[in-house]
Formats: structure tokens, C-alpha cells, sequence
């Protein structure tokens, strides 16, 4: 392979990434031109003044929401894959998206069970929520690794961990008022354009504070492509690698589920198109591939969910799932998995 190959693509997906994100925000109910946008960006001249609040807001919240999104689920999904040497785990197998569900739940199912009502729910308690339930569940997967030491047995707790909440939610939901179960609904079909910029910069800052371990773990997953014994030999330790990656992959898919609700394939699907796009298997180029492509899909999965003409946009979770689901399939029918994991 080019050794030229990688820095090449890393810098034409960087230069794709600027293209889709100024695409995305001149995409919605109101149509503002790439050439607008940029003129009142560079020269504070927006034409109509509605522009700059509508740009301003709202899409530039939305579109860097997407990149953090993106980033985060690509990087949790690579580090699952490869730790647990799984080509279909993902950053929810661990039950991290039904603990942020979890919580959530009992905000507005729950309350509504007691009487409390739905409407007056600020969108910051439901991000609160959504994290506090994602924290418990990452304390008892934590507490799971501290006594398990075999990875597929903690893969397979962590599973089943997500099936108990997700049945202890159906139970609220079944009790829970009409208004309350829509509100629950439309939070786990996932929207990002819901966060104002405060929830914007937190979500930000949790998601740059999980990706930390990455850099300091790049040559304990490449070593870990060969087995673990290998690993051990080279003086790895496996045990601090899963707490890292369970820390990591807790506070980048918790938060961005607490905060944007479930986003479904991202973690899965980008990991392995990344491989193919680059051509390796090497962390150090699979690490900032993932985090392009993944803001990349998000962006045009978002893209694609924009109804012209409309205020209203398609679920977030429902687009990628349209568009991740056939490239999973499509990817186990071509490719043979038994040779990189």
C-alpha cells in the first residue's frame, strides 16, 4: 500500500467533512445558499437578519452536534470491535443506550405514572436523566469487570443488562399516560437540533475527555489484532485496556445518547468502512479515519432527514438506520470477518 495513501484520504475527508457540513446547514424549511452562509460568516452581512438567527441557533448547533455525535459513536464502536474482536459489537452492547433509556424513563414514564406532567419537562432534566442512567448502568458493568475476566462473558452481561432495563421500560411505558409515552418516543427516535449551545459545549467537552484513553491505548489495540496472549507478551496490560475502554466508550455513548437520544449503526457500520476505505488495519490510522467518516455519515444522514419546505425533519435514528442497516448486511455477505478479528 502508498504509505502516501492514508494522509492522502485523511485530508480529502477533511475537505469532504467542510463540504457536507456547509450542505447541512443550508438545508431546511428556509433555503440559505453555501455563498450566503460564508459572506455572513466572513463579513457579518446576512441580507435578512432572520438568516443569521436561523444559521446562528439553530443549524450551526445541529450540524456540530452531528460531527460530535459522529466522532463519538465511530471511535466507541472501533474500540469495542477490537477489544472484544467482534465485528458487530457496538457502542450500545455493553447496555449503555438502555441505561441513558433507562433514566430517561423513569423521568417521564414514571412521572407521569405519579401524576406528574410531561409538559413541563425541561429538555436539561431529560439530558440529566439520560446521563444519570447511563452512569448507573456503566457502575454495574464496571462492577461485572471487576469480578469477570473473560471479555465475551462481560459482552454477553453487558447485553443482557440492556435486555432487563429495556423490559423494565416497556413495563413504564405500558402504565404511562398518552403524553408522556409520546414524549418518551420522540426522545428515542433521536433528534439533533434539540441542544442549544451550553448543552452543545458540555456534551462537547465529555465526548473530547472520553476520546483521552484513545491516545494513550493506540499500540495496546494493535497489539490486541494478534490475540491477547500476544498482547500480554508485549507487556499490555488487558485488564487496564477494558477499563479504559469501558470508561471511554461510557462517556462518549452516554452522553451523546443522554443528550441526542439513541442513534442506531454509526458505531457499528463506520469502524468497518473505514477499514475498507483505508485499507488497514493499524489504530493509528483507523482512529481519526472513524471520527471523519463518522461526522461525514452523520452529517448526510441529517442531510437526508431535512424535509424541504418543512419545519419538520425525519428522526435522526430512523435515517441511519435506513441507511446503516443495508451496509451491515452488505458488509457480512462480502466480507470474511474470520481474517481481522
Amino acid at each position: 500500500m502508498n504509505s502516501n495513501r492514508p494522509t492522502y484520504f485523511l485530508i480529502l475527508g477533511l475537505i469532504l467533512l467542510l463540504f457536507f457540513f456547509l450542505v447541512n446547514i443550508s438545508l431546511g424549511s428556509v433555503s440559505i445558499s453555501v455563498s450566503e452562509i460564508i459572506h455572513g460568516l466572513f463579513f457579518s452581512d446576512w441580507g435578512r437578519s432572520s438568516y443569521e438567527q436561523i444559521i446562528i441557533n439553530y443549524r450551526f448547533p445541529k450540524a456540530i452536534v452531528a460531527i460530535i455525535a459522529g466522532i463519538g459513536l465511530s471511535l466507541s464502536g472501533l474500540q469495542m470491535q477490537t477489544f472484544f474482536r467482534n465485528p458487530l459489537a457496538g457502542p450500545y452492547v455493553l447496555g449503555i443506550s438502555s441505561g441513558a433509556g433507562f433514566g430517561v424513563a423513569i423521568l417521564i414514564l414514571a412521572g407521569s405514572i405519579l401524576g406528574y406532567g410531561a409538559g413541563s419537562i425541561h429538555p436539561w432534566t431529560i439530558s440529566i436523566a439520560g446521563t444519570l442512567g447511563a452512569g448507573l448502568v456503566l457502575s454495574l458493568v464496571s462492577l461485572v469487570a471487576w469480578r469477570v475476566k473473560d471479555s465475551m462473558t462481560l459482552l454477553i452481561v453487558g447485553i443482557m443488562f440492556g435486555a432487563a432495563v429495556s423490559a423494565v421500560i416497556s413495563v413504564l411505558s405500558y402504565f404511562s399516560g398518552a403524553e408522556a409515552l409520546k414524549l418518551f418516543t420522540i426522545w428515542s427516535m433521536g433528534s439533533l437540533g434539540s441542544l442549544g449551545w451550553n448543552q452543545v459545549g458540555v456534551l462537547a467537552v465529555t465526548v473530547i475527555i472520553g476520546m483521552l484513553p484513545l491516545l494513550f491505548s493506540i499500540r495496546s489495540f494493535n497489539a490486541l489484532l494478534l490475540g491477547e496472549s500476544y498482547a500480554k507478551s508485549m507487556g499490555i496490560s488487558t485488564v487496564r485496556l477494558r477499563w479504559w475502554m469501558i470508561g471511554s466508550t461510557g462517556l462518549m455513548a452516554g452522553a451523546i445518547t443522554a443528550f441526542c437520544g439513541p442513534i442506531a449503526f454509526v458505531g457499528i457500520a463506520v469502524p468497518h468502512l473505514a477499514r475498507i476505505v483505508f485499507k488497514t488495519a493499524d489504530h493509528r490510522i483507523l482512529f481519526p479515519a472513524s471520527g471523519i467518516l463518522g461526522a461525514m455519515l452523520l452529517l448526510v444522514c441529517d442531510s437526508i432527514g431535512q424535509l424541504p419546505g418543512m419545519a419538520e425533519s425525519l428522526p435522526i435514528n430512523a435515517v441511519t438506520s435506513l441507511i446503516g442497516a443495508p451496509v451491515v448486511i452488505g458488509l457480512v455477505l462480502r466480507r470474511n470477518f474470520s481474517k481481522e478479528f
